[in-house]
């Protein structure tokens, strides 16, 4: 049964750039939350359409991922097996298995025969490092594979080690594409925009030499103060970690008003510590909370139901530092004491993942305010603030500028753009009448009977209406909807085609009645004004032509009906109306 899948538009480009490179290795790097997964299986799926009897090897870090990376390969009809043991034969009816770095390092000679011309897929390889034993059993067991795809969200170790299957320029990792989180935020729609409230506080504590120290997170200390000063705000007995809990619970309970099943995520020191800050949750906030530990069996079952569930609040020590997709987190609390950038990046790639149908998805991760977290989320609030302030730039450009597909001149400055100024030129099948065409009122001026010290512009004599007096300026509409001074062309026959039709279909208000309303224009006349202003300049001119001669017709035939009486000012009384006027 054949298949179809929507790549995203990176997605789409690192398809093109793993298919036309030559080698065996290739190294992705793109943000948390962008889909390496889907850009992985896809990639499988083409290998696998070139060489059908090929095996596919998945290496994850976590055995929930193994779970993990099963699923997903089902979605696109590939059957991988994630309880495969080292012990046990390959089925004949799956088109690979899904390992952990641990297993692969317990035995790389049985995987080494098994991933002789296998497409091999390392999932976060930055767990695996040279001269260490995962490093090690990954070089030996995956180097007789056709192609190794390497995915990494941080293509980089905190002991600074080698990565196998990575090479190297200048002591930095050289990946093949990247796909960072400036730029997903700038495509928009991929990741969240993440906010870091960070929060200070008086610390006590006694050292171990015995002496009693009390600081804040502004005060300069060395290594060994900093994380004592950590630890002592992450406490279970103190009056910080309980504020911010509360602070948190606060924030994720404003979302859910927008976000209804949006979910906390609270990473902890160890098992202990985990438990009792859910138990703090429970005792102050009455909510539901989820555990999920390492020596708990059933961790890996607890994540996946509070992913399917609305549950509001999971703790967990590292079960959830990285690969674990879980959309509706938008909230964390980072109360642990592991304070490395790598760690630190995984636990924000935690609240990144998008939400379709979610509107301002912005998520919070309350953070102490310690100097080495303070600088891990400058630095990715930078990136969110350039491309925001970028999308910003993009979004008032296309404002500016009508086209899809602008020059060179438009990106740079959107005021001297050459098609925006050709948009903005109107053209007569879109050009709106400068003159009223609704058919409530011809008039723009709301209706009124003047004063009797003010007699009505409509009692003068026919001849000084015909002369076009009025205020207006160069025959514009008057100030009381009288059509004022004429122009010449093709406008003003057009003006004076509608005076005459105002003039003929029941100008003359009663004798002896100042402030009459005055009358409308035909609707028929008022199609022909909206057909004129859409067609091309000769069929105006045609159009307009023909209006006169219908306003000429018009005021003979009613100067030949019969008079109904006369006025003090000698004009004469119609007692016409139209349907639709009052």
């Amino acid at each position: 049964m054949s298949r179809s899948v929507r790549l995203r538009a990176w997605q789409l480009r690192a398809l093109e750039r793993w298919a036309a490179t030559p080698g065996p290795d290739f190294l992705a790097v793109a943000t948390p939350g962008a889909g390496k997964t889907t850009f992985a299986l896809t990639a499988a799926r083409r290998h696998l359409g070139g060489q059908p009897r090929a095996r596919v090897i998945v290496v994850a870090p976590t055995q929930h991922l193994k779970t993990q990376w099963a699923a997903a390969a089902a979605a696109f009809a590939l059957h991988l097996d994630p309880a495969w043991a080292s012990r046990d034969r390959l089925p004949a009816d799956m088109h690979g298995v899904v390992v952990t770095y641990q297993q692969v390092a317990g035995s790389p000679d049985l995987i080494r025969g098994l991933a002789r011309d296998a497409f091999v897929v390392f999932d976060e390889l930055h767990h695996a490092g040279d001269e260490r034993a995962w490093g090690d059993g990954i070089r030996h067991a995956f180097e007789p594979a056709a192609r190794r795809l390497a995915l990494s969200g941080t293509p980089f170790r905190s002991d600074t080690t080698a990565i196998p299957f990575v090479s190297y320029l200048g002591g930095e990792a050289e990946p093949d594409f990247e796909y960072g989180y400036g730029d997903a935020l700038a495509e928009g729609g991929v990741v969240r925009p993440v906010v870091f409230p960070r929060l200070d506080g008086h610390m006590e504590w006694t050292a171990p030499d015995g002496a009693m120290r009390a600081h804040t997170f502004a005060d300069n200390l060395d290594r060994a103060g900093t994380g004592q000063r950590l630890r002592t705000a992450l406490s279970l007995e103190g009056q910080w970690l309980p504020t911010v809990l509360d602070q948190a619970h606060d924030q994720l309970t404003r979302i859910r008003r927008t976000h209804p099943d949006a979910g906390g995520l609270v990473i902890a020191i160890d098992q202990d510590h985990a438990r009792g800050i859910a138990a703090l949750l429970r005792d102050r906030h009455r909510v539901a909370v989820e555990v999920a530990t390492s020596d708990d069996p059933a961790a890996s079952a607890r994540i996946a139901r509070f992913a399917r569930g609305g549950a509001p609040w999971i703790v967990a020590v590292r079960m959830i530092s990285e690969g674990v997709d879980v959309p509706r987190l938008r909230v964390g609390v980072y109360a642990t004491t592991t304070a490395t950038e790598l760690f630190f990046r995984q636990a924000v790639g935690r609240l990144v993942r998008w939400t379709r149908g979610v509107p301002r998805q912005r998520a919070f991760l309350f953070v102490p305010d310690d100097p080495r977290l303070r600088t891990f989320a400058a630095r990715i609030a930078e990136q969110r603030r350039h491309s925001l302030r970028r999308r910003g730039r993009t979004a008032s450009r296309s404002r500016t500028c009508s086209r899809t597909r602008c020059p060179p001149p438009c990106a740079r400055t959107p005021s001297s753009c050459r098609c925006s100024l050709r948009s903005r030129r109107p053209r007569w099948g879109r050009r709106r009448p400068r003159w009223p065409t609704t058919r409530r009122a011809s008039h723009p001026r709301p209706r009124r009977s003047p004063t009797p010290a003010s007699p009505s512009r409509w009692a003068r004599p026919a001849a000084a209406r015909r002369r076009g007096g009025g205020r207006g300026r160069r025959g514009g509409l008057a100030r009381g909807g009288h059509p004022a001074g004429a122009v010449g062309g093709a406008a003003g026959r057009q003006r004076r085609a509608r005076q005459g039709d105002r003039a003929a279909v029941g100008a003359h208000p009663p004798a002896g009645q100042r402030g009459a309303e005055p009358p409308r224009g035909h609707p028929r006349d008022r199609r022909g004004d909206r057909r004129a202003a859409g067609a091309a300049p000769r069929a105006r001119r045609r159009l307009a032509a023909a209006a006169v001669t219908r306003a000429v017709r018009r005021r003979r035939a009613t100067r030949r009906a019969p008079s109904l009486g006369a006025g003090p000012s000698g004009l004469r009384r119609c007692t016409r109306r139209r349907s639709g006027q009052r």
